[in-house]
């Protein structure tokens, strides 16, 4: 039986096959990886637009892609989405997850319990790309969880039903501002899931935003590059970071 997200990841699928056809003509051509840029627009939505949500989601404005921000009170983004030019725009997080093909998650942990149940089936069956990372002093008892379970785990158990792709969690948003489409090889970003089409999507959008995605492996993974882990805060290129995290393919 088909869900009613079913259509948005269907054409998130199509405008990844345009842009993974655009990027091998680019790479044909000799050109650069942040010269390549999506066919098609993707519509992201972004839970959150604190420095993590502005920073990716205005590359991704940046690239060509409609981003709609979100919190519960829209007016006050007036200025963030302004800056990030015309394929910005504000909404509550209802509208940012009815809006995305794709929608990127930027909240403190701790709001997680509350996301899912607020959204849970608002996000079912949608790709969301998961930047979240648990601290003790902020996050409280989710902090517990992630301790416990790890932070794969229990972004699965709250994001449940989701295609949950972990990544751009793994460096400061201010690395991420300073390296996107960098000159001199790429910075890469890790990235880990279970759904194939999610993670290529995902990977698509890493470049996109100027950066080369190196995929990890299923969800479990992510906690190899989690806050706190060997993986994390790491500025390498993708063929250092696979030898970094052991990962072959």
């Amino acid at each position: 039986m088909s869900t009613r997200s079913d259509p948005l990841t269907r054409r998130a699928a199509l405008v990844l096959g345009g842009a993974l056809i655009l990027a091998s003509s680019c790479l044909a051509a000799g050109l650069p990886a942040s010269a390549q840029t999506a066919a098609q627009p993707v519509r992201i939505g972004v839970i959150g637009a604190g420095n993590i949500g502005s920073t990716i989601g205005g590359l991704w404005a940046k690239a060509g892609h409609e981003v709609m921000l979100s919190s519960r009170h829209p007016e006050e983004l007036k200025s963030i989405v302004e800056g990030l030019g015309p394929k910005a725009k504000a909404g509550n997080p209802a509208e940012a997850i009815a809006f995305g093909d794709v929608v990127f998650i930027a909240v403190p942990y701790k709001a997680y319990p509350q996301l899912a149940q607020d959204y849970a089936g608002a996000l079912k069956g949608k790709v969301v790309i998961d930047a979240g990372n648990a601290t003790q002093a902020r996050d409280g008892d989710v902090f517990g969880e992630v301790q416990a379970s790890g932070i794969a785990a229990v972004s699965a158990k709250y994001l449940s039903g989701a295609k949950v792709v972990r990544g751009f969690n793994a460096a400061n948003y201010k690395i991420f501002a300073k390296n996107a489409h960098r000159e001199g090889g790429s910075m890469a970003i890790p990235i880990a899931g279970d759904d194939p089409k999610a993670l290529a999507i995902a990977a698509q959008l890493v470049r996109d935003a100027g950066f080369d995605p190196v995929e990890v492996g299923p969800l479990a993974k992510a906690d190899t590059f989690a806050m706190g882990s060997p993986g994390f805060g790491l500025d390498l290129k993708a063929d250092e970071l696979r030898t970094h995290l052991g990962v072959t393919r």
